[in-house]
């Protein structure tokens, strides 16, 4: 059991990383390239550091239990960028906005999981049958990583309109405004909302994929939170190359199906933790090398790129078309397709 005084202090250093960010980022501008690897770097050393502090704290084991949360959760993180990318650039977020956006994500979705990570922990402990459960949830999130996956963000900007009305233009960092005399979000508060809500849904996948190689609630929140700290990062790392990691969306299903068979087999087969991780590093490490060597491999045809393929992601249906400059100087999204 791990002590309060442990979860109080990682939370501490948790929202203080959380102020670091945001004051770093303070000034709205585009993230260059170099500037979120130099982030992502950063992130992933800070894991890297817990991870070792794990190890002197409760052994090689727990460190290892950690490492491989982080791995299945930074994997994931990649896939959750591909839906943002569609999200932030169907309601034309501008660039400089769009890291406050992700922040705004990453605190709900550290909030979600610290909620769904208790929970799950405790209805583990209480009924040991639920393991079975998770083990058959990740099973259908293989089949359908293996078949791929859209997230209807044009439902849940209609859903966000139904709520309250949304003006047409983006007003700086400004999250409400006057519209017609009456209150309405801007497409800013829109996105936000929009990322919140995918996050519920990348929420169902990740939980039970982190109870598959540890029901530590301490190492499973810790390996989550930090995996999504550099989801803002990573997006922008990875936002231009939407297409060139084709092969990722298969490891990533072979790496669920293996932690379900794990789950659903723990109580008669015991899978220690170093061939977990060993298996699972091994997954994630042949789909980025094939989707990197068979990117390289493949010529450049000219004529329509195939769908997913363009640095220009698809319009879902439902949310706004591309920019139009507005009388006042901003940006504005263009109207969604009526319902």
């Amino acid at each position: 059991m791990v002590p309060w005084y442990a979860w109080g202090a990682f939370s501490l250093a948790l929202g203080l990383l959380l102020a670091i960010d945001l004051g770093a980022h303070r000034r709205a501008h585009t993230i260059a390239v170099r500037e979120a690897v130099s982030w992502t770097i950063a992130w992933v050393a800070l894991a890297l550091a817990f991870g070792g502090l794990l190890w002197w704290w409760r052994g090689a084991d727990t460190a290892g239990q950690f490492v491989a949360g982080y791995l299945i959760e930074w994997s994931l993180s990649v896939d959750n960028v591909f839906v943002f990318v569609l999200i932030l650039a169907n309601l034309a977020v501008p660039g400089a906005l769009q890291h406050r956006v992700l922040f705004w994500g990453v605190v709900g979705a550290i909030l979600m999981r610290l909620g769904f990570i208790l929970g799950g922990a405790a209805l583990i402990q209480q009924f040991e049958w639920t393991a079975l459960v998770f083990g058959a949830v990740l099973l259908a999130t293989a089949v359908r990583f293996a078949r791929d996956r859209h997230v209807e963000e044009g439902r849940a900007f209609r859903w966000t309109r139904s709520l309250i009305p949304v003006s047409d233009r983006y007003e700086g960092s400004k999250l409400l405004t006057r519209s017609s005399g009456r209150l309405a979000a801007t497409p800013l508060l829109a996105a936000i909302v929009l990322v919140n809500v995918t996050d519920v849904v990348f929420a169902i996948d990740s939980i039970p994929a982190i109870f598959s190689v540890t029901r530590d609630p301490f190492v499973a929140f810790t390996s989550n939170a930090l995996a999504i700290l550099g989801l803002r990062s990573l997006y922008f790392v990875v936002h231009g190359a939407v297409g060139s990691l084709e092969h990722l969306r298969p490891a990533l299903a072979a790496v669920l199906a293996f932690v379900a068979a794990k789950m659903v087999l723990s109580p008669w087969v015991h899978v220690p933790t170093g061939i977990s991780l060993g298996v699972i590093g091994a997954i994630l490490a042949v789909g980025v090398a094939a989707s990197l060597l068979i990117g390289r491999r493949r010529p450049r045809a000219h004529g329509p790129r195939p769908a997913g393929s363009s640095n220009t992601p698809r319009r879902a249906p439902g949310t706004p078309r591309d920019t139009a400059p507005s009388r006042a100087g901003g940006t504005r999204p263009g109207r969604p397709a009526s319902s």
